[in-house]
């Protein structure tokens, strides 16, 4: 069987990722270990809902956000080592978008496993 280019890409991103759940994502929220970033449009997140506490972040602009050498970044993005937790609608997208800050010198960037449909239903808090 034949996989598709973009199934074999993402396999190849989550190979990098030390993808973390719903629970393990708010335990570092939590504790101040890591910032979380919602990718999501704005259309996807009027229509589902929202995290009750993340950086609203699109992709198309994610990589200069959080660069902490670009002058388009946001404050909190201060250095490398910053944890940042990618969510996504269902934990797609952001596998894709993580590995492309890991590909810009971000290496504990991840991303949440079943994103914001698992986060949901594990009965965290949305908006």
């Amino acid at each position: 069987m034949t996989t598709s280019g973009i199934d074999r890409l993402l396999a190849r991103a989550r190979t990098r990722l030390e993808r973390v759940g719903p629970h393990q994502a708010a335990k570092e929220l939590a504790a101040g270990e890591a910032l979380l970033v919602d990718i999501r449009p704005a259309a996807q997140r009027a229509a589902e809902g929202e995290f009750a506490e993340a950086f609203v972040i699109e992709r198309n602009v994610l990589e200069w956000r959080l660069d902490p050498l670009s002058d388009a970044r946001i404050p909190e993005a201060t250095g490398h080592d910053v944890r940042w937790i990618v969510a996504c609608q269902e934990g797609y997208t952001s596998s894709l978008a993580a590995a492309s800050l890991l590909d810009i010198g971000l290496p504990r960037a991840t991303d949440l496993e079943g994103g914001f449909q698992a986060w949901q239903r594990a009965g965290l808090p949305v908006r």
